[in-house]
């Protein structure tokens, strides 16, 4: 994720935490949701959102490189918890 995915994805859970009716909005129909708050979504992208509970914990993998062994870059990417590599939030 860059710097303003984010901030727009830290603002996206800020709202969830505080308004009931749009965090059922956003499970429901996370990219109408989405893209009603200025958030584009890339064409092709199937969007699920999963909620952390105290009992509940996602593990999220990233898609595997396409050729060989992960560059540098990835590996930094992949430890420092870089987003999906689908240009999403």
């Amino acid at each position: 994720m860059n710097e303003e995915q984010t901030q727009q994805y830290s603002q996206i859970v800020a709202k969830c935490w505080a308004d009931a009716e749009f965090k059922a909005k956003l499970m429901g129909d996370p990219i109408a949701t989405l893209t009603a708050e200025g958030i584009t979504v890339p064409d092709g992208i199937e969007l699920r959102i999963l909620e952390n509970t105290a009992t509940t914990v996602n593990l999220v993998l990233p898609p595997p490189p396409e050729e060989g062994e992960l560059s540098d870059e990835d590996l930094g990417a992949v430890t420092g918890g870089a987003g999906c590599g689908c240009g999403c939030v």
